[in-house]
Parts: C-alpha cells; structure tokens; sequence
C-alpha cells in the first residue's frame, strides 16, 4: 500500500473547479488496495466536517470557515485571509499527518496555491518525493506577481520536485522556465465523454431551445465560462454588433463581470440577443451544447480549457484562440496545416475575426461536419478519464514511488 497525501487548496463537495475535479477522477481510478490518499485542504464552510472520506480520498480540512458561505464571503472577513493562511498551515498539518501514515509521497495539484506548502514540506521532510501538478489557467505572468511575496518558496516550488506533470504544453514550458529540470509529463485533463456525447430525445431539446426563445433559422453562439477577463466573453458581444441579427449568443456561467457585460451589451444595442443563463447544473449543460450552434470562447489565457474539449464531444464546432493549452487540442487549417483540422481559431482580442469565423461556419455545413467528426474522434481517443488515470498510475506516480 502506497500512501500519497495532496495538497488542494479546495475539495468536494463546495468550491470545486477543474483541478479538484482532475483529483477525484484519477483517484477514484486508483485502487484502494494499492493507493491511499490524503488531502489537505480549506474547510470554508463550517458545515462541513473537518475530516471525511470522499471516494477513494481521506479529506483533513483546515482554515477560517462561516456557515454556508457565499462566493462574496470568500473574498470577505475572515475567509479571505485563508489562501494566505493556507501556505503555513497547511505543511504543518502535513507533517502531522506524516508523523502517523509515513507518506510514500506527496502532491501539490497547482503551483500559485499549493507549491508553496509542498516546497516547505520538501524542505523539512527531504526524503519524500514530491509531485507538483500545473492546472493554472490565468497567465503565468499574472501568477507570478500574485506570489512575490511569497518568491523564494514560489521558486522551490518548481527547482525542489522530483517529478512535474502539466495539462498542456504551454503549461510545460513554463516549468521550464521556472527552473525544473527533472522529469515532466505532459497529461492533459480528460471530461466526460459519454456523458457530453448523449443523444436526448427532440423535445428535451426543443423544451431548451423555448427556454432560449431560439427560433426557426437562428443561429445560437454558447459559452460556458465564468465571468472573467480572461474568458473574453465581452469580445463575443461586440463581434455580435458584427454580425446578422438572427446570431445570438448564449452564456452559462456567474463571475464578477455580469453587470459589466451587460451594460455592454445596451452600449452596443446587442442585448436582446444575449442571453446570460447563469449556472447550469453540469447534467444539463449537454443539453444546452445541443440546443445551439456553435461553441466560442476566445480566451485571453488558457491552462488547457476542459469547456472546450467537452463542447466537441457534444458535437459544436468550435471558436476559440490558440492561447496556451487549447493549442494543444485546436487545430485551424491555415495556422495548423499539418494537423487534421478540429476548430476554427482567431486572434486574441479581435471581435472582427470571430465574426469571420461565425461566418465562415454558417456558410460552410459540410465542412463542419467533417471539423465536428473529426474533433469528436479526438477528444474520444485522447481525453477519456480512464485514459488519463491510467497514463498517471504509470508514467507518473510509479516511478515517483520508486524514489522513495
């Protein structure tokens, strides 16, 4: 039995994004009778308890917490102080922790949040190996000034892991060019593919396309995406001011930007063809993918960008730029000539070539048929969680265990 304690700055069931749900997906794909993880994690909310099993994860919550808080009582007294907090708390619950299960290894999922905990870990505790996993999504720039007061520790975040593995090339290089030298792999995150591929029955689907007040001949653009400058949702409203009056655009998804947005929208005389949906459960997000036309988010900044992989196994075609990780998936004609095409991509900040490229879909059905096919192939042949859970028992975790 091989014990592996992570370092999360959040888990299951609340607060939950792409890197937690990479956790879960992968360890529960680990057997029980080989595996036995830890996590460390903050707790938020004080209904929840300080220690839990979730799937095949023991969780040890730590930090400041309030009754069923809210995303503003995250960034509000005294829950705001707990990412800070987090850095030095939790390497000391940590080595608690060690001290009664005797750790094969540990595993930091993300360097702003967690490299940190796990460098001083690695320093008091040099022995045992150390996995650092890169889901970040925000620029590397961004990250970077984000952590300078904590520099030094940052920096052994990177130089002090024995093994690094990243959801993107883009990801990777930035390793790189932080210092590490040793053994890197490449796994990207996977998605539900059966789940996003589902066919449902018409009405299902008209039932959706009435919620929308879709009618007969619109063409329905849809993101799911947080309200976010790197998300680039407002470059989609002002390519609409581009485009025929029957295009409109979906949006699935909260963030701090929705009074923005919509104030852009009346600016540009868009908003009767923006529709901001809010959060939508994930069992019912294929649906609304199915109810419309095409997918798009011309991010500013992408780790990898799980929406994008699950809007082709749905069966859009897709828009997006080739920032950071979603090069390694979207595959344009003219910029990737070599690769079989799986997207349309367009530059960064530039609502006239999303126009373009809206244009181009609705002009070309055959051809978007035979990019939907393609791309659908793909996310099935190389982003399915058993084929990701596998590829980490064995190019990852097995060789760090043998270090210990």
């Amino acid at each position: 039995m091989k014990r592996i304690l992570i370092f999360s700055l959040a888990y299951f069931p609340k607060h939950v994004g792409g890197a937690e749900v990479a956790i879960k997906e992968i360890t529960d794909r680990c057997s029980s009778e080989e595996y036995e993880f830890h996590l460390v994690c903050l707790r938020f909310d004080s209904n929840l308890p300080k220690e839990e099993k979730i799937g095949n994860v023991w969780v040890h919550r730590i930090g400041f917490t309030k009754r069923n808080p809210s995303s503003t009582d995250l960034r509000s007294f005294p829950l705001h102080l707990n990412k800070v907090w987090f850095q030095f708390a939790a390497p000391w619950r940590a080595l608690r922790l060690h001290r009664e299960k005797r750790f094969d290894a540990i595993w930091a999922v993300m360097a702003h949040s967690c490299g940190v905990p796990a460098a001083l870990f690695k320093i008091l505790k040099p022995c045992v190996p150390y996995l650092l996993t890169l889901q970040e999504g925000d620029p590397p720039e961004r990250i970077e000034r984000k952590m300078f007061l904590f520099w030094p520790l940052f920096s052994r975040a990177f130089t002090s892991a024995d093994r690094i593995q990243t959801i993107s090339t883009f990801l990777a290089r930035w390793a790189r060019r932080r210092g590490f030298s040793g053994p890197l792999n490449v796994i990207p995150n996977a998605v539900d593919v059966k789940h996003f591929s589902l066919e449902y029955p018409a009405k299902t689907i008209d039932d959706i396309k009435d919620s929308l007040d879709k009618k007969m001949g619109d063409v329905f653009l849809i993101t799911t995406s947080r309200l976010v400058e790197k998300n680039a949702v407002d470059d989609v409203i002002r390519a609409l001011a581009l485009l025929p009056e029957h295009v409109h655009f979906v949006v699935l998804g909260i963030g701090p930007d929705e009074a923005k947005l919509k104030k852009l929208s009346r600016k540009l005389g868009v908003s009767e063809r923006v529709r901001l949906v809010g959060q939508i459960s994930h069992s019912d997000m294929p649906k609304y993918l199915k109810a419309c036309d095409i997918f798009i988010r011309p991010s500013r900044s992408e780790g990898m960008g799980n929406s994008f992989v699950e809007a082709m196994a749905a069966g859009l075609p897709v828009i997006a730029t080739q920032e950071g990780g979603i090069a390694d998936f979207l595959f344009d004609e003219k910029r990737n000539p070599e690769q079989p095409m799986t997207g349309f991509a367009v530059d960064k900040d530039s609502p006239k070539d999303i126009a373009r490229a809206v244009k181009e879909i609705m002009s070309h059905p055959e051809k978007v048929r035979a990019v939907v096919a393609t791309a659908k192939a793909m996310v099935k042949d190389m982003y399915e969680w058993d084929i990701v859970a596998k590829n980490m028992r064995e190019k990852v975790f097995a060789p760090l265990l043998k270090l210990g």
